[in-house]
């Protein structure tokens, strides 16, 4: 709790400034933002895209058109939406729930619909030409879909548990985890994995390549974060700072392969310890910790487009960290109880996500709600803000001692707190 105690009540981000969209169910498993608009789209067992703008002459977003995507459960009594996803032009929406895949338009209108798992799709993603979605089941299925027809061009069965994640390599291979503990790689086309990993001691909870294309990031159950070298199932690094299961991975947009090739390249994690890691590759070395001191696990993170941030999200909590300053810069707290399991507890966060332009930030709880709200860094006044309110209280503090030492009494609070509203 020590990084949040010292933190400046002007880095709170106040409810009056935080868009709450509300759902009829009782959890937002999933949400994200249209890469081509400030439009996002949530869901658990209703399912909305809305378009999302600023508030005139206010500092609220506000839901400008909202478009609901009606959903027929597939199986009775698993009606829930677990994964989704953008094309890279924001143009169409897929989603993943009990046995089936949807694709969808941006004004919400139903495209096409796959059915092929027995189970419920826990991940799904397209492909970076937009041509083939790839969907991962309970059951421990893998398939390829076209977005030109309804029938699965490939089927996988090589997993023996839950499929947990898959990511894109290119517009033909790509990489999946799953509760037994197996990393594959497949190719389109290929029948066999091309790869198979088995390094980890526990369920592989995500895996990410990295913009290179090189390396491909794991993390598990075990404790551990470690990074594959493509081609030869090398491990290059094997992180465990961790102290408990580590549930997400995200590599940072910096370093080679990306628009801003000069920066160092990162990788973050998050845990149920609680605490936000930031690896650095390169040296394969943990550059720091970020702690909260909430004790809650960490289930969601992004970096803003630029690099520069870290959110993430932990119980009732909303953080953004600076990864230069490596603190907590704004925070949001959920108080917000309506559509919540208990009436007197808040729903909790279980994901995040950054829109394209780093100026919203989303984030779903298990109340049913998806609260937005805008991040500006305006030459990093934030983080500049933040270092003078620091030094400021430093002096302020001095300042009352000498004046206590030689007996006089010190006014000067008031000029600081003036000073300290401004930033």
């Amino acid at each position: 709790m020590d990084n949040l105690s010292s933190t400046s009540r002007s880095r709170v981000i106040p409810s009056g400034e935080v868009l709450i969209l509300r759902h009829t169910s009782k959890v937002c498993i999933v949400c994200a933002w249209s890469p081509s608009a400030s439009i996002i789209s949530a869901g658990p067992d209703d399912f909305y895209i809305r378009t999302i703008s600023d508030e005139s002459g206010g500092s609220r977003p506000q839901c400008d058109h909202s478009e609901v995507l009606e959903y027929v459960p597939a199986h009775q009594g698993q009606s829930y939406i677990a994964a989704l996803d953008w094309n890279k032009e924001g143009t169409l929406l897929a989603t993943g729930f009990a046995g089936q895949a949807r694709i969808w338009s941006i004004h919400g209108e139903l495209i096409r619909t796959f059915s092929g798992h027995t189970d419920t799709i826990l991940t799904l993603k397209w492909n970076k030409a937009s041509t083939y979605i790839v969907t991962g089941g309970s059951e421990g299925t893998t398939i390829v879909w076209s977005d030109e027809t309804s029938e699965p061009v490939q089927q996988f069965n090589d997993h023996s548990d839950r499929v947990l994640g898959v990511d894109w390599l290119n517009e033909l291979t790509f990489a999946t985890c799953s509760g037994d503990c197996e990393i594959h790689v497949f190719t389109i086309g290929v029948s066999q994995p091309i790869m198979t990993i088995s390094g980890h001691q526990g369920p592989v909870n995500c895996v990410k390549w990295d913009p290179t294309g090189s390396l491909l990031a794991s993390c598990s159950n075990d404790h551990a974060v470690k990074i594959w070298r493509m081609g030869q199932a090398e491990c290059v690094h094997n992180f465990t700072e961790h102290e408990q299961a580590v549930n997400v991975i995200q590599w940072s947009p910096t370093g080679p392969g990306t628009t801003n090739p000069n920066q160092r390249s990162i990788l973050a994690s998050g845990s149920d310890d609680g605490t936000v890691k930031l690896w650095d590759i390169e040296q394969g070395e943990l550059l720091c910790s970020l702690d909260a001191g909430l004790w809650d696990p960490i289930n969601s993170l992004a970096f803003s487009p630029n690099g520069e941030y870290v959110v993430s999200g932990a119980g009732q909590q909303i953080n953004i960290w600076s990864v230069t300053d490596k603190q907590v810069i704004r925070f949001y707290t959920n108080d917000d109880e309506s559509g919540s399991a208990s009436d007197d507890v808040p729903g909790t966060a279980t994901c995040v996500c950054w829109n394209e332009n780093g100026d919203k930030v989303a984030a779903g709880f298990t109340n049913g709600t998806v609260h937005v709200f805008s991040f500006r860094m305006r030459a990093n006044r934030v983080d500049l803000g933040a270092r003078c309110r620091a030094d400021m209280e430093i002096i302020a503090d001095d300042a009352k001692k000498e004046m206590r030492r030689i007996g006089r009494s010190f006014e000067g609070y008031a000029i600081v707190e003036e000073f300290l509203k401004w930033l």
